[in-house]
């Protein structure tokens, strides 16, 4: 039998594999990729997404015991790697069976990398833990030969074993805006713990931070989350709130509640991709990371008072983010954010290892 008469039946049947599976798939909430077959068949399919849930409340269906660690112990991995990290020796770490890493949204492997340049690594050391997801994570400073950047580090630890490594270096050499001032300075209200009585359940301080990037997305003046009447901001190591000395924003002198009420950031067309790894219940901070889309299209817009300003963005550009929220009394208190730009559009490894 040649080959096509063997592939004409299958051609002849698509169509009722058509009729019979599409309607099925459709019922299913999340479609989002097509799934094309061989013979040119295209079925829409459900991109098994990580749900926002998943990264910050343990999943039964995975593994139903909790696990067995504590904030000491997720640091101690942390100074574990740490040590390891400055002498250029990833086998003083311990590794989990299978690991995923990866260094400014591209997947690596370890010992590559940081791992083969670093030449130090700063006094900065503003650090939090999750023992009920095993997440530990680190903002901080490093050297490479002559140049000093702003880093954050997150560690999963499964067992007292590192599973996955996400870094973020912002080497301004390779960055199209340089943040000038750096100041990488102890934040008492970063480090502070809170009291029983003043910490917010998991799934509020998840969705205050998630308000926070819908207010930043398109923003056009509408609140989505709540702010601490004493918010502050640092980016890539400089404030960019109270500030009026950091001219790349215009509205940078007023605080995170005002700036966003002038819809200073319009320009932000999406902030997608959004992953919440860590919640530290005890200090109130949620870790999240994604990316911040520009289209580049807008070339002026109003604030809300009416001035007429441009956009700092110009061409389609993305940024892959980390940032950290300091929650209390309800709000934002207090924003840390190392971000790079990268290509437009571009995925994160995170998404497909969560499929």
């Amino acid at each position: 039998m040649s080959f096509r008469r063997f592939l004409s039946p299958l051609l002849a049947l698509a169509p009722t594999v058509a009729a019979v599976v599409a309607p099925a798939l459709a019922r299913v909430p999340t479609l989002a990729l097509v799934l094309t077959l061989g013979w040119g068949l295209a079925l829409p399919t459900t991109a098994l997404a990580a749900n926002a849930e998943a990264q910050w409340l343990p999943q039964p269906r995975h593994n139903a015991l909790l696990p067995a660690t504590n904030r000491a112990q997720l640091y101690a991995v942390l100074d574990q790697y740490l040590a390891a990290l400055k002498v250029h020796d990833p086998l003083r770490v311990r590794w989990a069976p299978v690991v995923r890493n990866t260094e400014n949204n591209v997947a690596l492997m370890v010992g590559d990398g940081l791992w083969g340049t670093i030449t130090g690594l700063g006094p900065y050391d503003l650090r939090f833990a999750d023992p009920v997801t095993g997440q530990v994570a680190l903002f901080t400073t490093v050297t490479e030969t002559h140049e000093t950047s702003a880093m954050t580090l997150r560690l999963r630890v499964v067992a007292g074993q590192v599973a996955e490594v996400e870094t973020l270096v912002v080497r301004q050499s390779d960055s199209g805006i340089r943040f000038e001032g750096q100041k990488f300075e102890d934040k008492p209200v970063m480090n502070e713990m809170l009291p029983p009585a003043q910490r917010l359940p998991r799934a509020r301080m998840v969705a205050l931070a998630n308000g926070y990037f819908d207010t930043l997305q398109l923003n056009d003046g509408t609140l989505f989350t709540k702010f601490h009447p004493d918010c502050n901001r640092v980016e890539n190591g400089v404030q960019t709130t109270h500030n009026p000395n950091f001219a790349v924003v215009p509205v940078a002198r007023l605080g995170c509640e005002e700036q966003f009420r002038m819809g200073n950031y319009r320009y932000d067309d999406r902030l997608r991709d959004r992953r919440y790894m860590l919640v530290d219940e005890e200090r109130g901070v949620v870790l999240a990371a994604g990316f911040i889309d520009h289209s580049g299209k807008l070339a002026t817009y109003q604030l809300t008072d009416g001035t007429t300003v441009k956009s700092p963005i110009n061409r389609p550009h993305s940024f892959y983010l980390f940032e950290a929220f300091k929650l209390k009394d309800g709000g934002i208190q207090q924003i840390e954010a190392n971000f790079i730009t990268v290509p437009y559009g571009m995925p994160s490894p995170w998404d497909d290892w969560a499929q």
